[in-house]
């Protein structure tokens, strides 16, 4: 259904009038499964504003993951989207976005699916394809995420920004999502707050992360627990740290393996029992941070030099890279249990922190 326009101008898509998303839940007796974490969102003042720091939406391709019974759906067919796919891993809410879809004739494709393995390299046209050092495509992810599966996705999906692969294939393609109030201050952390983590760096090596806006739990049936935030990802150009994907997060990992201990703490963990100290002595030293900084009091450009000290180390002994601390340990722990019999102590307390 559209409105006759006025000459001269093209005419604004309106959805026809449809059932509400309350009316959608009771007709196809839809209900939040705690074990997938659902929440729905039926405001659809918040939907319309979640969509809106999307960005420039009209004639735009749009990805939505998980629309559940639809309320951002509609904020986002009424936004002028050239095209709308839908990916829905529950069954239950696919003949409800089958109305929507009927709604907006030729507007939107359902994919009922998952969206941690969905393909999403041909999920859209060809020709929207932009080069990395272009302005972002007119493809756009939004989603109002579960939350057990929110931090899963986020980091496949920064790897696939570090790959360019997956939808970042098409360019720079932005994101916003939602996230527990605690991911998305983490994810939008600064050094030295007590939020900074290794979101904190994955996300911020590779995107600019803007935390758009907090909804109260309140706003959601069922009520979570907790507050949730709205955050937008925009890949960057160039990433803060240019190391592989997989370096920065071991390196990452290991600094806040121990959060509340001095970083070097944690960088000890990337090397083996034999030379650790002297190695970890190398690193920081070559990487000018200074050892008795806590892990979130680490800058940017302080992770940045430890993942290039820590690149030059793996090639000169590319045994560095493919060391497994945590296996270490286990290694460890099961000769300590054979000797446990004569008497010998049991776990350290690294292993019981561990």
């Amino acid at each position: 259904f559209c409105p006759m326009a006025a000459p001269g101008k093209v005419a604004a898509f309106r959805l026809p009038p449809l059932p509400t998303i309350g009316e959608i839940i009771r007709l196809f007796r839809l209900k939040a499964l705690k074990q997938l974490s659902q929440n729905f969102l039926l405001d659809l003042r918040l939907t319309d504003k979640i969509v809106k720091q999307a960005g420039e939406l009209k004639n735009a391709h749009v990805c939505e993951v998980g629309p559940g019974p639809g309320g951002i759906t509609r904020s986002i067919l009424s936004a002028g989207v050239e095209q709308l796919l839908l990916i829905e891993k529950d069954a239950r809410f696919i003949p409800g976005l089958e109305m929507l879809s009927e709604a907006a004739p030729g507007k939107v494709r359902i994919v009922h699916g998952d969206i941690l393995t969905y393909k999403m390299e041909k999920a859209f046209p060809k020709h929207l394809k932009k080069n990395w050092e272009d302005e972002p495509p007119d493809i756009h992810i939004i989603g109002n995420l579960p939350f057990s599966v929110s931090t899963p996705l986020i980091i496949k999906w920064l790897e696939n920004v570090s790959k360019r692969d997956g939808p970042f294939i098409y360019g720079r393609t932005q994101m916003t999502l939602t996230f527990q109030k605690e991911v998305g201050e983490r994810l939008t952390a600064n050094p030295g707050s007590s939020q900074r983590s290794r979101l904190s760096i994955m996300a911020q090596h590779l995107c600019t992360v803007e935390n758009c806006f907090v909804i109260p739990g309140q706003a959601f049936v069922p009520k979570p627990e907790v507050d949730v935030a709205v955050v937008h990802f925009t890949p960057l150009v160039q990433p803060k740290i240019q190391q592989p994907f997989e370096l920065v997060e071991k390196v990452v990992q290991s600094v806040f393996q121990f959060r509340r201990k001095y970083c070097f703490r944690g960088i000890e963990t990337l090397f083996p029992e034999n030379g650790r100290l002297k190695r970890t002595e190398q690193l920081m030293m070559t990487a000018n941070v200074d050892p008795t900084l806590r892990p979130f009091q680490l800058s940017m450009s302080q992770f940045r030099n430890l993942c290039n000290v820590y690149r030059k180390m793996c090639d000169e002994d590319p045994s560095l890279f493919v060391f497994n601390y945590r296996e270490e340990l286990r290694q460890k722990k099961t000769t300590r249990s054979l000797l446990e019999s004569a008497g010998q102590p049991g776990q350290t307390e690294e292993e019981n922190q561990l």
